[in-house]
């Protein structure tokens, strides 16, 4: 308490993250580990709680953006990120030349949470896009057609090979049904 205003004040102590509970120092190398293995791994490694490690991973990726150059993508890598249970979702771009975050936000994965994305990066980035990886998800298709229609757009391999395999089950099905029919 301080003797002349007699209020209870709280030393700012540059090293430490917003949760006083660890080091910036700490949080940092949580995150690195977190790049490479999985949240759940790093938590039982470091012997913390999965929700703990999950907010220094998210500390960790806003600090690389915030210590980052501004973007200058050509090839971009667009994914969602769960936030919390019940399918609370935000949007992560990667550059994939560089191979960092550039961006983390929107208020779940639309259409318009990736248009936010765009027009963060402007207009005259958004022309010097040549590729966009992405899931097969409608919406982010329909942002990037919109916003950059000089980019290609690339499916990753788990969603082709997934749908592949589904079209087969049911190529099977119908061959099956059709000669012991």
């Amino acid at each position: 308490m301080c003797r002349k205003c007699g209020k209870v004040k709280q030393e700012n102590l540059p090293w430490l993250v917003d949760n006083t509970f660890y080091t910036k120092r700490f949080a940092f190398s949580v995150g690195r580990k977190c790049r490479s293995m999985t949240i759940k791994d790093v938590a039982k490694e470091v012997r913390l709680d999965w929700k703990t490690v999950k907010a220094m991973d998210k500390w960790y990726m806003e600090e690389q953006l915030r210590r980052a150059k501004k973007a200058r993508p050509v090839v971009v890598g667009i994914d969602e990120l769960s936030v919390r249970k019940g399918h609370t979702y935000r949007i992560v771009v990667s550059d994939l030349e560089k191979h960092r975050p550039i961006w983390f936000g929107g208020k779940d994965r639309s259409e318009e949470s990736l248009d936010m994305f765009y027009q963060w990066l402007g207009k005259r980035q958004c022309a010097r896009l040549r590729l966009a990886v992405m899931d097969m998800w409608k919406a982010f298709e329909k942002s990037t057609r919109k916003n950059a229609p000089g980019a290609a757009i690339l499916y990753d391999k788990f969603h082709v090979i997934r749908h592949l395999g589904e079209a087969l089950d049911k190529i099977r099905k119908q061959e099956y049904a059709r000669l012991s029919g």
